[in-house]
């Protein structure tokens, strides 16, 4: 195998490793790679010193036993490892930390192997890539352009193929922001779900590790390892179930009202972000305007209320006694932490608790939000000539999301056609409530699929990589969700749906049941119910919806069936067996036999004076 041909996306790296390629060639090649950095990507790349005890611990191991077995990696420069200094992008704050970070810790024992430590905007303050002293980090595509931030040079070594993945930070965006300027997907996980032991903090109670990969799959599988609850973090959380899955439709997505939309001046943006909600219609979404102002107000919060104090609180120590060693616009907005009043904390932390309240209802109404990630790109020159303002525009679509604590997912959107950045990737973000993160990769593998593009700014076709699976056996990451075949006034369309959509149940098929049971139109009201009764003979194929409802509302939805309903087994045509509703073949006597009609649709359009049948919705 030439390994300078090698794509580095995780399923490339596997079936490498399965025809016996030895973990040391990769990782000589992925070390050849970043040794060509001339975009200011890497602070510090590990040697071959530094990487024996990594290599020689997975000589001893199987591939098929570690789920990033050999898979190199990149660690945003404000994440620690162990015996590697972490400088934040200021070397006169570096330490050397005897401990690796709690995420890098779960990632180096699920078989990745970490290359180096990247560049970032100082402290982790910053949206644009400029701001550190180991050098602007350049774009991938055009070393002119900003490459994003702060999570710059992570962006950078996944986009150019020299690491399969990299961790960055996100606090307003610095995640999401230089994965669209790169062509990457940049996930923004639910907060708490990745520890931050370990991470040196921006804004602490907002703050989260990020993962930049070439496919929404890859991403999957770091979060999958990296996912671990953490006892020395006080913000850690445990993944919750996310319910249903909405990724593969239909679906409602919101999208911004037309005068809540900003591309600063950049059509080809604004054309882009036209043709990524075309394709999510085409995936079977459904747009619904949703209006931006209350997100845009809590956004505000982050920068010209008291969080900043927050960052101020994280270095204040050092950055009174050494002013001079923070960059100008790094240095002007972490002292502007010292101004905010304890009172104006508590002010801005009730206004948020209000927006958050509007945000969340509006949420309600969609399963994801579609939004541009940024809404423009900039030149490095221009960047440094005006670095607060043009920074300011990069967060606009970013800066609520963890502030509202939203999950995000950032994806490539195609390159723009013209205009002041012609060729340059740009992209989208899908923004839904807290531990959505797995349906929101999902839907971004589709989105990112619904293109014909390559990975990164690499020769690599995406459409050549395997599309996103259920999370790994075992993961934290599960639906916690429970399907249910109803046969009657719960089928879509009729009265008692709305119980199931109440519970953000999702309609998953249509079906017929095996034909072992007879149908009968119960005695009674005022909602006219039907019962399923399994006979040895006699009976037919019923027809039925499957509906997928989250566990957490199975107990609620089953207490309230009537007797002589149920909830039982019930066998369908193909010989698998569901939760569905049975009927006591006691309760049944007294009703109207009708399991020759095979259907109550069938039965409810034969009564004298019925409408026709409401159809089946389409899953």
């Amino acid at each position: 195998m030439n390994l300078q041909d090698l794509s580095f996306d995780i399923a490339s790296l596997r079936a490498a490793y399965a025809a016996g390629t030895p973990v040391r060639d990769v990782i000589a090649e992925a070390l050849r790679r970043c040794a060509g950095d001339a975009h200011h990507a890497f602070i510090h790349r590990l040697s071959e010193a530094e990487l024996e005890s990594h290599l020689a611990r997975l000589e001893g191991l199987a591939p098929a036993g570690l789920p990033l077995y050999g898979v190199p990696f990149a660690i945003k420069d404000n994440i620690d490892l162990a015996g590697v200094p972490t400088t934040a992008a200021c070397p006169e704050y570096a330490y050397v930390p005897e401990r690796s970070a709690f995420v890098v810790e779960q990632l180096i024992a699920a078989g990745a192997v970490p290359l180096g430590k990247t560049n970032l905007d100082q402290f982790a303050t910053g949206l644009n890539g400029t701001r550190s002293p180991y050098g602007a980090c350049r774009n991938a595509f055009d070393p002119a352009f900003v490459s994003g931030g702060s999570s710059s040079g992570s962006a950078v070594a996944v986009a150019k193929g020299w690491v399969s993945f990299a961790l960055g930070t996100d606090t307003a965006g610095s995640g999401r922001v230089p994965a669209a300027f790169n062509h990457l997907i940049g996930l923004k996980p639910t907060l708490g779900l990745l520890s931050a032991s370990g991470v040196v903090p921006a804004c602490r109670s907002v703050d989260t590790v990020s993962i930049l990969a070439l496919t929404a799959a890859d991403a999957q599988a770091v979060l999958a390892a990296a996912a671990v609850p953490d006892a020395a973090d006080a913000f850690s959380r445990a993944a919750q179930p996310f319910g249903v899955d909405f990724s593969s439709g239909p679906f409602r997505f919101g999208v911004p009202r037309a005068q809540d939309l900003e591309f600063f001046g950049n059509a080809a943006a604004a054309a882009l972000f036209a043709q990524s909600v075309e394709r999510l219609q085409a995936l079977g979404g459904q747009a619904i305007e949703i209006d931006l102002t209350p997100f845009l107000e809590a956004a505000r919060l982050l920068y010209d209320g008291p969080w900043v104090a927050e960052r101020y609180a994280a270095i204040h120590g050092f950055i009174e006694a050494r002013p001079e060693a923070v960059f100008a616009p790094v240095r002007q907005i972490i002292e502007g932490g010292k101004r905010p009043l304890a009172a104006d904390a508590f002010a801005a932390g009730y206004r948020l608790k209000a927006l958050k309240r509007v945000c969340d209802a509006q949420l309600a109404s969609v399963d994801c939000l579609l939004l541009p990630t940024a809404g423009t790109i900039y030149r490095i020159a221009d960047m440094q000539a005006d670095p607060i303002r043009l920074n300011s525009n990069l967060g606009r679509y970013t800066n609520f999301v963890n502030l509202l604590d939203y999950a995000a997912v950032a994806v490539p959107a195609g390159f723009q056609d013209g205009g002041d950045a012609p060729g340059l990737p740009w992209g989208v973000t899908l923004v839904a409530p807290a531990f959505r993160d797995v349906p929101l990769l999902r839907l971004a593998d589709r989105l990112h699929r619904a293109q014909a593009t390559t990975l990164g700014a690499t020769p690599t076709a995406l459409a050549s990589t395997p599309a996103i699976g259920a999370p790994p056996a075992g993961s934290a990451l599960g639906a916690g969700t429970v399907q249910v075949a109803v046969c009657g006034a719960h089928l879509s369309g009729l009265p008692l749906n709305g119980q199931l959509t109440q519970r953000g149940a999702r309609l998953l098929r249509t079906v017929r049941s095996a034909p072992e049971y007879r149908f009968v139109a119960l005695a009674g009201g005022p909602v006219q119910r039907p019962g399923m009764v399994r006979v040895a003979e006699g009976g037919a194929a019923i027809e039925m919806e499957i509906w997928e409802l989250p566990l957490e509302h199975f107990g609620s939805f089953v207490a309230g069936i009537p007797a002589p309903l149920g909830i039982g087994q019930v066998r369908l045509e193909d010989g698998s067996s569901v939760c569905g509703f049975v009927c006591e073949a006691l309760g049944a006597e007294g009703g109207t036999d009708i399991t020759h009609l095979g259907s109550w649709r069938a039965w409810l359009a034969s009564q004298p004076g019925a409408a026709p049948a409401l159809r089946p919705a389409s899953p």
